[in-house]
């Protein structure tokens, strides 16, 4: 996988047309990123994508022919002789559906019900060669993954503000919800993620709520909402 000299060429791989169609709005809106090609089923998808060439495909998991998790591993998977990055985009956030599609080399795993934030994010993070998982996840992964919390034995390397974030980020919360709680704006609370992120040597949020996790013990769940199909 290289990184594009010029715009993100995405794939968007998604049975509904109407999420395709504000996935191409919300994408074609930024200037470093371009929709060339989209699909409505899995076979379509792969096919699409070994023809185009993509820098990154969006990927539904529930999909007529074949599903996303196997459009994943023919695409992304660790046998695939030249893989392409593959971002999960969904509604289903099954932990069985999350494991299996970042073992078979997903760049990420978003929830629709994320926002447009959050896929921006997520797909600049791919090209980056980073993995971003929508912060509802990361807190089950967490439960689920993380060991027992241990009493902290250094100092922190964070400032008192950047604590109080990075707790927030293994609460499950998105940008604009740190920002709304902390009465900053959504750009601030990236640049402080993005400074915790540097101090803790962490790859992405799920790091930043594992630190946070095993200093302050298991934080509380953020209501995961309704789902959207």
């Amino acid at each position: 996988m290289t990184t594009p000299l010029g715009p993100t060429r995405i794939l968007i791989a998604d049975d509904q047309e109407d999420v395709r169609s504000g996935f191409r709005l919300i994408l074609g809106s930024q200037p470093d990123m371009t929709v060339v090609g989209e699909a409505a089923d899995g076979l379509t998808a792969v096919h699409l994508a070994r023809t185009l060439r993509p820098d990154l495909i969006l990927a539904d998991i529930r999909m007529p022919g074949l599903d996303g998790l196997e459009l994943t591993r023919r695409l992304a998977g660790r046998d695939v002789p030249d893989p392409m990055r593959v971002l999960v985009v969904t509604t289903f956030d099954h932990d069985d559906y999350v494991r299996t599609a970042l073992h078979d080399g997903a760049c990420g795993f978003l929830l629709k019900r994320s926002g447009p934030g959050l896929l921006i994010e997520g797909v600049r993070a791919a090209m980056a060669g980073d993995i971003l998982i929508s912060p509802q996840i990361t807190v089950r992964l967490l439960q689920t993954l993380a060991p027992a919390p241990a009493a902290p034995t250094t100092l922190s390397p964070l400032t008192a503000r950047e604590q109080e974030i990075a707790r927030l980020v293994a609460e499950g919360l998105t940008n604009a919800e740190i920002g709304e709680k902390l009465y900053i704006s959504a750009g601030t609370a990236k640049t402080h993620i993005a400074n915790i992120q540097a101090k803790l040597k962490a790859r992405n949020r799920v790091g930043i709520a594992a630190w946070a996790w095993e200093r302050s013990g298991r934080p509380s769940p953020t209501p995961l909402g309704p789902a959207v199909k």
